[in-house]
């Protein structure tokens, strides 16, 4: 299948020498995806929230595990497909590094404070970390290959206007990110982000729901339809019918390892829960490949054909993604804590502006003193900012609150 990716698919910005005639032969994709596994970014992930924080339970999700089964369901998919699974996989290792501590409730925050900066973006942040930030190449970030970078762009064009938008690219990054996208046309995402982006969709929608059940706060054999169809207009299908959606729960509850009575902890309820789990993602996975089949001959790979996901299966993720999103995003406790979440980020944003390079770690304060003007500061601090933890946020918060 490397023989579908060519020269340009290939390519680096930054050319690099011939490997060592005494090192593993190695595909510029596998590089890749090495790469990005020893990244610093990357073992950040752990410590990041999914949809609770990391340290709250043993058993969900943070964002590194999360990007785990992220990557395997896109690896198995674009094997399936016939393109290379490399590329899927570290699109997938990769597709939330840009988040900052506190998940999407974080991104929120930065995003409303860098309006002065061209605002904030966890997939834009992405991009400017394996271009930029993470140190591998000087001026290049990890030095990817020009296909590998493409797959890890979810949305493959720069902010259109302000305020909560999704986009792919800062102002700043434009260079490599037109470099990246020759050849491409227009906004379109490569089959290989396409994969990454339905696994991505896949594993939250699925295991999201999984948390929820094992943390107590789901039970999949009795829910409340009206308020979860609620939460799924809201958050991800506001022109779906309640009778659609009906229809939709009754196709779920006829996968056989739906659950008929309430999961009770024990070992037995726990495989049933995983069965569930393995049950659905080979359901949409499945969905997917045999209608992208269907549609077009290929071959799989970059612009020559288009991942086809059927609309029962998005409609079945959106289903289960709004069970989560009523019983636990929405749940009393989750909200109250995002508030203060909200506001120890607003702080800390304000506190390393007004302390500047001396409260910055040593890479941040160098850009610091090299930023042109206010806005490329900000830039920094949000910069800094995104790559902490959620408890380095809390405890430099502290630190800077503490110490005047």
């Amino acid at each position: 299948m490397d023989d579908l990716y060519d020269g340009a698919a290939r390519e680096r910005l930054v050319p690099e020498p011939p490997k060592r005639v005494d090192a593993p032969v190695r595909t510029p994709f596998e590089r890749d995806r090495a790469r990005l596994v020893h990244a610093a970014s990357s073992r950040r992930l752990a410590a990041k929230t999914q949809v609770v924080g990391p340290q709250s339970d043993d058993f969900v999700r943070n964002r590194l595990t999360h990007s785990l089964e992220v990557a395997q369901v896109a690896r198995d998919l674009s094997r399936a497909l016939g393109s290379q699974p490399d590329i899927a996989e570290t699109a997938a290792l990769a597709h939330d590094l840009g988040h900052p501590p506190f998940g999407h409730n974080g991104e929120r925050v930065l995003a409303e404070l860098g309006e002065a900066c061209g605002g904030f973006e966890g997939n834009a942040q992405t991009l400017r970390i394996l271009t930029r930030l993470e140190a591998k190449t000087d001026g290049a970030g990890l030095n990817l290959t020009r296909a590998t970078l493409d797959a890890c762009t979810k949305y493959p064009w720069p902010r259109p206007g302000p305020g909560l938008v999704k986009f792919g690219v800062y102002d700043d990054d434009r260079p490599v990110f037109d470099w990246m996208r020759q050849g491409a046309p227009g906004e379109r995402q490569c089959l290989e982000a396409q994969v990454m982006d339905l696994a991505d969709d896949v594993a939250y929608s699925v295991h999201d729901v999984e948390d929820g059940v094992v943390a107590g706060r789901v039970d999949l054999t009795s829910f409340d339809p009206t308020a979860v169809w609620q939460a799924v207009r809201e958050w991800y299908l506001p022109d779906a019918d309640d009778a659609t959606l009906d229809e939709t729960l009754a196709g779920l509850r006829g996968v056989g390892s739906w659950p008929t009575a309430p999961y009770d902890g024990s070992r037995r309820s726990l495989a049933a829960l995983k069965n569930l789990t393995s049950d659905l993602i080979g359901r949409f996975c499945g969905a997917a490949q045999r209608a992208t089949f269907d549609a077009s001959a290929g071959p799989f790979v970059r612009y020559a054909a288009d991942l086809v996901v059927p609309e029962q299966a998005r409609l079945e993720m959106a289903v289960l993604k709004g069970i989560a999103a009523h019983y636990v995003m929405r749940a009393d406790d989750r909200v109250a804590l995002m508030e203060r979440q909200r506001e120890l980020l607003a702080e800390l944003v304000e506190l390393l502006v007004d302390r500047g390079p001396d409260a910055l770690d040593r890479p941040f304060a160098d850009d610091w003193h090299a930023a042109a003007d206010d806005a490329a500061r900000l830039r920094v601090v949000l910069d800094q900012v995104a790559s902490l933890t959620d408890q380095s946020a809390v405890v430099r918060h502290t630190t800077l609150k503490e110490h005047p």
